[in-house]
């Protein structure tokens, strides 16, 4: 062993962490294991009383400072967890605090660190902002600076973990997964991992859009990136610590990089196994996880994620649930084309079979094609999807895969619509029980009668399905669709007269 490891195994033995910190639960998630088929356990860094690991290395850094010298108070920058770390430490041994959080940082986080009686000051829109702010502000109020993770004491209060993990789980085990934002965890683990498990491989999780430790790995140097994605805000950092990437180079075996898509659907998976919700960084190791065992065909292995933070704000839920499907291969998004006459809409549902519809947006364009942008629900994954599309090639529809075009699953699918000169179109809401088969029942009694110019359909996971709809009158007249909507049965609204359809739709 290296001087410089025996170093870092004194420090990471010696920490001071549980004045603040707890020893947390490791287990295992029956469910997902089963349909991994691996064996998957949780290292539930979401239940300290931070909801985050990162009291660890704050308290271990101030410690060990206060100990050395001091000190008239601590000043840190943060994207939220170290920030509450600091905040919690400081109030611990009685020091005053101020921590400058990014812009973007979750109001959660900002609330938490003020209700731990730091000061919050918001300064910028990436951690590297408030970082040059802190620096600006430690000198002005010679207070001292806590780095977020490129301190040996910092490392050394996370390597905590390592040695929880060995302690509880002595027995098989073939790999550890680590999210990295600047490194301090994944360097602390897995120089103790290496040390008392040398045998296990270590690997480090980030996001493709905030892989600033990957980007040092390739160049051998640590590296600033152009652009940070802020969906996992907990790691999102533009350039790794020196330090930590001294000991990641070493210690950590490789790097695994995965999509928005990918976290949201560890987000629920952790939530079906543990009805816990992490914050995205937090199912960071998870989604690494995932992609590996997906990359590498493994089966019947042991595998420890570290659930590193639940600071979520409750806001970011939607989009979390939005994506988790399509990450997880469990719908599909697609742009289909078919003739522009009644009966249309539902042949296209019962070419279908009986998946579940999810998403149904139509606008009239013309009297020849009709453009769908429709969202169906999958249990076979990548295969059934392409057994799908070429199913509805067959039947003579032609089809555009967008499930993994970023801009339509972001933009395009809620701008459906635009105006069309219709003097015969009635607009209508309706409210009809959601369940399997909803969609296509609503459409058998729509679809055969009158001529669809408008339909606008998403299922949001609520009890009842909405569904706005164009109606052309063509032959008929007003008397004789308002009876048929009332003998419908649905609940039903007309909104031809609402101000946002006139300056919108027509």
């Amino acid at each position: 062993m290296s001087s410089f490891h025996q170093q870092y195994i004194k420090r990471i033995l010696s920490a001071r962490v549980y004045d603040v910190a707890k020893e947390t639960r490791l287990h295992e998630v029956p469910l997902l294991s089963q349909r991994l088929d691996n064996t998957v356990l949780l290292k539930r860094e979401d239940e300290q009383p931070i909801f985050s690991f990162k009291c660890r290395g704050a308290f271990n850094r101030i410690y060990q400072l206060s100990q050395e010298r001091k000190i008239q108070g601590v000043i840190a920058a943060s994207a939220g967890n170290h920030a509450q770390g600091v905040a919690l430490a400081a109030r611990h041994l009685g020091l005053p605090a101020c921590i400058v959080m990014p812009q973007t940082t979750p109001s959660i986080k900002v609330d938490a660190v003020r209700e731990l009686g730091a000061e919050a000051v918001l300064v910028g829109d990436d951690f590297n902002a408030a970082l040059s702010h802190a620096l600006a502000l430690a000198e002005e109020k010679q207070y001292s600076f806590i780095h977020p993770f490129d301190a040996a004491d910092t490392i050394a209060g996370q390597g905590t973990v390592g040695v929880e993990l060995c302690q509880q789980h002595p027995g098989k085990l073939d790999a550890v997964f680590i999210p990295i934002g600047g490194g301090g965890l994944a360097a602390g683990v897995s120089a103790y991992m290496k040390y008392l498990r040398p045998e296990v491989r270590i690997i480090g999780v980030e996001p493709v859009d905030a892989a600033c430790m990957h980007a040092a790995m390739a160049a051998g140097k640590c590296v600033d990136l152009e652009h940070v994605g802020l969906f996992a805000d907990g790691v999102a950092v533009k350039r790794a610590g020196e330090e930590t990437f001294k000991v990641c180079r070493e210690f950590v075996d490789e790097i695994v990089l995965v999509t928005v898509d990918e976290m949201s659907t560890a987000i629920k998976d952790i939530f079906t196994d543990t009805r816990t919700l992490t914050e995205p960084a937090g199912a960071l190791a998870l989604a690494g996880m995932r992609r590996y065992i997906k990359d590498q065909g493994v089966s019947g292995k042991t595998f420890i994620c570290i659930s590193s933070g639940a600071n979520l704000n409750f806001d970011r839920l939607r989009h979390i649930a939005e994506r988790a499907e399509i990450g997880v291969s469990r719908e599909a998004l697609l742009a289909v084309s078919m003739p522009e006459k009644p009966g249309s809409f539902l042949g296209f549902c019962e070419a279908l079979g009986k998946r579940s519809v999810t998403e149904f947006n139509y606008r009239y364009a013309d009297k020849e094609r009709a453009y769908v942008f429709a969202g169906v629900e999958l249990a076979g994954g990548y295969q059934e999807r392409m057994a799908l599309i070429g199913s509805l090639e067959q039947k003579g529809y032609s089809v555009l895969d967008m499930t993994n075009n970023d801009t339509a699953k972001l933009h395009v699918r809620h701008m459906i619509g635009g105006h069309a000169s219709l003097g015969d179109e009635r607009i209508y809401r309706f409210r009809f029980p959601e369940r399997p088969g909803a969609l296509y029942d609503f459409l058998s009694h729509v679809g055969k009668n009158w001529n669809i110019s408008l339909f606008h359909y998403r299922n949001h996971g609520a009890a009842y399905g909405r569904v706005l709809v164009g109606l052309q009158l063509l032959d008929a007249n007003e008397k004789e669709l308002q009876q048929f909507v009332t003998k419908l049965g649905f609940i039903a609204e007309e909104e031809s007269s609402n101000d946002a359809i006139k300056l919108f739709l027509q």
